[in-house]
């Protein structure tokens, strides 16, 4: 079992800067890769970043790529998520995610083994 706990969401105004942070414990060893998905009210999870754990290989959704950088801290066993000049429309609860899984797309939230219990994101406009 992989534990994840996420920290650092907040209200921000639109084109400031947050910094989530998701610490892993537990069988860390068997995570291939972490990815950040967020859910905003009325509409369905969708992906936002992914890391391979050892590689450290990065994937963006559209949506944030030049805006948002994934990034881990191997020996912290610590994944991150730098949100700039975010906008109203970031707004969601962001969750961590690990999985054993090395085939498949790392933008599939059911591919995910474990997952965070979220932190809420809130961009004022």
């Amino acid at each position: 079992q992989v534990q994840l706990v996420e920290s650092g969401g907040g209200l921000v105004q639109a084109g400031g800067s947050l910094r989530l942070s998701c610490a892993a414990s537990g069988r860390t060893f068997s995570m291939h890769a972490m990815g950040w998905f967020r859910q905003a009210p009325g509409k369905e999870r969708e992906f936002v970043a992914a890391i391979t754990w050892i590689g450290g290989s990065t994937y963006y959704a559209d949506s944030v790529e030049g805006r948002f950088t994934i990034s881990r801290d191997y020996t912290k066993t610590t994944l991150y998520l730098q949100a700039n000049s975010l906008k109203p429309e970031d707004t969601a609860v962001y969750y961590c995610a690990a999985r054993t899984r090395r085939t498949g797309s790392l933008s599939v939230g059911s591919e995910y083994d474990y997952w965070g219990q979220g932190t809420q994101v809130t961009v004022s406009s």
